[in-house]
């Protein structure tokens, strides 16, 4: 590509962006190419239109980007660079609850972007377990804490087999610690298979218990906010899509699959556009995604999702610097953070 095709996409991209309406040669002229004459302009976008970068919706009409055409124009212009790991501080003022903390993130990303703000909260399956304590309480139930070697801490009220003292829960904690300490969760779910318990002595003894705390390690928290935005966008005036995208906002586990598998990307803002997001639903859309971190380790992911057509470089700005204000806020909270659940 040329520098005035180059040219020529990058106007009909941002012109797209603004009006939501097929461009013409005529409009990129008169607003954006006033030393082009529109018959220049014109053969420029047909040629974009052979190399795959625009379409024509109708025979009369302008042409719109491809989402080869967005990865092109995302790809132009350098990402918002990656903030360095903050530092742990004795803080312990910032402890306002970290589901709190987790709901006005996702607000403010949808407020600041006008679409659709979503944060996935830990635990996630790369997160490395510490330790499993079992805290006895009153007659048939128990106090599990789940502490990861980040210092996250979930905790969960369980029942336990009636035949189990004090001191045997104490002892099966200690032994489930034993068998997780150093390895990702993703890793304990994998080895915790049926087959596996036939002849596990901890599991004829406590495989009730077992499951329970494998339930926990499953879990995982999607925060959603402002998925409502998307009806003020033209593009979704398809109400069977529309009602599609919505629902799997509501229902939430496939956004959390692929949120999950976003993890291990690392650092730094990453762009889906369209046809490259696996969850068909969603493939009108863009997500604008951010991995966060806790004590220099990544812990969650939020971002913005919204249309194809929408101001990258505001919005991967927007997901780049509320991915680090939530690590900021993390690393200043006391170590013993409750995951929300």
């Amino acid at each position: 590509m040329d520098a005035r095709h180059r040219q020529v996409l990058i106007a009909v991209i941002r012109e797209y962006v603004d009006s939501a309406e097929p461009v013409g040669s005529r409009a990129l002229a008169k607003r954006h190419m006033p030393t082009l004459s529109p018959a220049t302009i014109r053969n420029a976008m047909a040629d974009l239109e052979e190399m795959g970068y625009l379409s024509q919706p109708h025979a009369s009409a302008g042409r719109v980007p491809t989402d080869k055409a967005y990865r092109l124009y995302v790809d132009s212009f350098p990402r918002p660079s990656t903030p360095a790991a903050p530092a742990a501080s004795a803080n312990r003022g910032d402890r306002a609850g970290i589901d709190q903390l987790m709901e006005q993130t996702t607000a403010s990303l949808s407020e600041s972007s006008h679409f659709t703000g979503v944060l996935l909260a830990p635990p996630l399956r790369h997160t490395v377990l510490a330790r499993v304590e079992l805290l006895p309480l009153e007659e048939d139930r128990v106090l599990a804490l789940i502490v990861t070697d980040a210092g996250w801490v979930t905790a969960r009220a369980l029942t336990t087999p009636p035949n189990l003292t004090r001191d045997d829960v104490r002892e099966i904690g200690r032994e489930i610690t034993a068998r997780v300490r150093g390895r990702s969760v993703q890793e304990v779910l994998e080895s915790a298979t049926p087959a596996a318990g036939v002849l596990d002595p901890l599991r004829v003894r406590a495989g009730a218990l077992m499951d329970q705390i494998m339930g926990i390690l499953q879990e995982r928290t999607l925060y959603v906010s402002g998925a409502t935005n998307m009806l003020d966008h033209p593009e979704f005036l398809d109400v069977g899509a529309l009602r599609q995208m919505l629902r799997t906002f509501e229902e939430k586990d496939r956004l959390i699959e692929l949120l999950t598998g976003l993890v291990g990307w690392g650092q730094g803002v990453r762009v889906t556009i369209g046809e490259e997001n696996p969850v068909e639903e969603l493939q009108e859309c863009t997500l604008v995604t951010s991995a966060y971190s806790y004590r220099g380790q990544v812990v969650g992911v939020l971002g913005i999702v919204g249309p194809r057509r929408m101001p990258y470089p505001q919005v991967m700005s927007i997901v780049s610097d509320t991915a680090q204000r939530i690590s900021e806020r993390l690393a200043r909270a006391r170590r013993d953070l409750y995951i929300p659940s």
